[in-house]
């Protein structure tokens, strides 16, 4: 089951340039959960059967792994962060909300390849598939496999899983705390 992170406490509500939300991004990848959030109760009982459970290594996940999860082991691992969403080099009188800025951010990466340095499509790709390969050989023991990380890596993952003979079961979308479930076909 990929799972994505509860909401974070980085706001939103803002309109900002393609250069600040470089800057937004950042304060992103480090920050944590919004106060006051309970996980959905499915989330935790899918977590107390778990054979194994995996988190990836940005604060959110592992604050949203620790809240549904509660006690459990978990695995960290920087294999399942999020694929990269740098700026895209659009001028600095267009402002938009970060969320805006995230969907045009995604698509200047997939569809030009604009990485700024960071991690390729390719190399994302890549470590979707070996995401996937470890997934696949841990659920080979016959127990559910739950991975707490992000909204479109975990949708990267899922196509590979797809691609390997898993099917997609339950699909919740990309919003905050949800899942979703592959099963082997």
């Amino acid at each position: 089951m990929l799972i994505r992170h509860g909401e974070p406490a980085l706001s939103r509500k803002c309109l900002i340039t393609a250069r600040q939300y470089g800057d937004w991004w950042a304060q992103y990848e480090v920050g944590g959960l919004r106060a006051g959030q309970t996980p959905p109760a499915a989330l935790v009982a899918a977590a107390e059967g778990a054979g194994a459970i995996y988190v990836s290594t940005r604060q959110r996940a592992q604050e949203t792994a620790a809240a549904v999860a509660a006690g459990r082991e978990t695995m960290t691992d920087a294999l399942f962060i999020e694929a990269p969403l740098p700026p895209p080099p659009i001028p600095d009188w267009i402002r938009l909300s970060p969320k805006w800025w995230g969907v045009v951010s995604r698509f200047w990466w997939h569809a030009f390849n604009h990485h700024g340095g960071q991690e390729t499509r390719r190399q994302a790709e890549a470590r979707a598939e070996q995401a996937a390969q470890v997934l696949i050989a841990r659920a080979a023991g016959g127990k559910d496999v739950l991975v707490f990380a992000h909204g479109y890596f975990n949708h990267m993952v899922g196509r590979r899983l797809n691609a390997d003979g898993w099917r997609l079961v339950q699909n919740q979308g990309f919003k905050y705390w949800s899942q979703r479930r592959y099963e082997r076909r």
